[in-house]
């Protein structure tokens, strides 16, 4: 059974790898990293990239543990204990806004109750990948959740469509009514339940973030030279302003970094590098924008759309 520490290698393995592809990818960027330590113990590594296409990217790796919170252990609802969080985030933001936002999170929890043996610790593994397009191309929507179905699908057939539609909800910004983008998959509290073992919970998490650098490497090549102007500028803008107020509103990641006292630049790595905000903005009938904003909908089937 893998233990903290063979989890944690493998999650700092995962960040080096996928920060080489997309440094392979952008061509000219270069990751910069902040090492940081956590005063009530643990730290981790921030990595930004500021490149020729990838306009701020973040991946971070982080490994924190301690006594839990108060807040965290009622929002959790667990006794009081000590507590052990890592795994690797990542948001890319890119420069052309043809080329579609993308996140990744992958991470473990471990809860040791108060004045429990570690054979009684609580675990589980969460995280998903999710796709903000500023215009969505149906093309890339099925590719994506076509690959992401097929890592599902290696490891249980319920997998896709009960992450897919917990994307949907989770990845929804209900003050407006809209997706964050088309989704993807996301996935949280899987344990030992459903006779699971910690074995075949970590191979699907280990799946998961081994299959996001060749996922946007594809999205990046397909998409990095296409022409755009100041009309597409200006809509990639109003488009990171929605990505900052689910963020910063619903985002439940955000809030355990905060609540943790986690380091604050990094929590907040995921903010673009410029978002605008437009009042009652209304895009005209049958432009592009008004498609992909027709499009931002739960339940799309997109592995079989053909829009």
């Amino acid at each position: 059974m893998p233990d903290k520490e063979e989890i944690i290698s493998y999650f700092q393995e995962l960040q080096d790898g996928i920060c080489a592809r997309l440094e392979a990818v952008d061509g000219q960027g270069r990751f910069r990293e902040d090492r940081w330590q956590r005063p009530e113990g643990g730290g981790g590594r921030t990595r930004i990239i500021q490149g020729r296409h990838i306009a701020k990217g973040g991946v971070n790796f982080s490994a924190v543990h301690g006594p839990m919170p108060g807040r965290i252990s009622r929002a959790l609802g667990l006794a009081p204990g000590r507590f052990l969080a890592t795994g690797v985030s990542i948001v890319l933001h890119p420069l052309n806004p043809m080329v579609p936002i993308i996140h990744m999170n992958v991470r473990y929890f471990e809860v040791q109750p108060a004045g429990k043996p570690e054979t009684d610790n609580i675990w589980w593994f969460g995280g998903g990948i999710d796709l903000t397009p500023h215009y969505i191309d149906g093309a890339d929507a099925r590719f994506f959740h076509q690959e992401l179905k097929k890592v599902c699908d290696a490891h249980h057939p319920d997998y896709y469509p009960r992450f897919k539609q917990w994307a949907d909800d989770y990845f929804y910004l209900r003050h407006r009514e809209e997706t964050r983008g088309v989704g993807g998959i996301f996935f949280d509290r899987l344990g030992g339940e459903d006779g699971f073992s910690k074995e075949e919970r970590f191979a699907f998490v280990r799946e998961v973030g081994e299959a996001f650098a060749p996922l946007y490497a594809h999205l990046l090549e397909k998409h990095k030279d296409e022409p755009f102007g100041e009309r597409e500028l200006a809509w990639q803008n109003l488009r990171r302003g929605r990505y900052v107020e689910f963020n910063l509103v619903w985002d439940k990641g955000t809030r355990f970094g905060l609540d943790t006292d986690g380091r604050t630049e990094s929590i907040l790595m995921s903010l673009p590098p410029v978002a605008n905000w437009e009042y009652d903005h209304r895009p005209e009938e049958g432009s592009p924008e008004a498609r992909t904003l027709a499009l931002l909908k739960k339940g799309i089937g997109w592995v079989s759309h053909k829009g």
